[in-house]
């Protein structure tokens, strides 16, 4: 293999990230009412994982599809719209979970229908309500750590590395962010993701987050 053929190789290349073999792709909705604007959430069905939870409509990205397709056609199936009453706006900041995931997301604008006609698909949603931008602008989430520590196999092969058993790994700090809203509590990625929105709408500045 010569220099041309690495450059013929990698022609039209697109990164993907490192060591994540599942990749999502969310949309954080945002619908006119009564002349304001206001996020979508959705609470999920008991039929799919973390019942219970509040989440923006998204999901896993299918293979030859793009993150951006994907959102589109994950709100769609979700909300039940068609294609043509989403808007995507922007990309937004991209996220990695802590369980594997990498995930991609991007700010849309529902439109032609009445809010409160989204016939959402009660498979994979057991209900949504909508907040108010404005509450996010005026409101600061509330922030708490998770500590995550590094735990090898039996089999690692600690002959390998400098030190052994005596490596010193590096352990995972990270904050998780909760909002309160009436009886909803948005927290996890779902607030992560509305954060990370809120701080690039406002140029507000925050703590890092860690990827």
């Amino acid at each position: 293999m010569n220099i041309n053929d690495i450059q013929k190789k990698f022609e039209g290349f697109k990164p993907k990230p490192m060591d994540y073999e599942v990749s999502f792709s969310v949309l954080v909705p945002l619908i006119e009412i009564d002349g304001e604007l206001n996020l979508i959430f959705e609470v999920r069905s008991n039929s799919v994982a973390q019942p219970g939870e509040i989440s923006f409509p998204g999901g896993r990205i299918e293979e030859e599809e793009s993150p951006r397709e994907a959102a589109i056609r994950e709100t769609s199936e979700e909300l039940l719209l068609n294609k043509e009453n989403i808007e995507i706006i922007s990309e937004l900041n991209y996220a990695s979970s802590k369980s594997g995931a990498f995930v991609f997301t991007f700010l849309g604008l529902i439109k032609g229908i009445d809010p409160y006609e989204i016939d959402y698909n009660t498979d994979e949603v057991s209900e949504i309500f909508f907040v108010p931008l404005s509450f996010f602008l005026e409101k600061e989430p509330e922030q708490y750590y998770m500590n995550y520590y590094p735990k090898a196999d039996n089999d690692f092969p600690y002959h390998m590395v400098n030190n052994g058993e005596g490596y010193k790994w590096e352990s995972i700090r990270y904050p998780v962010y909760f909002y309160k809203y009436y009886n909803y509590i948005i927290w996890g990625m779902t607030a992560k993701i509305t954060y990370s929105f809120i701080k690039a709408l406002t140029n507000r500045n925050g703590s890092e987050e860690n990827k």
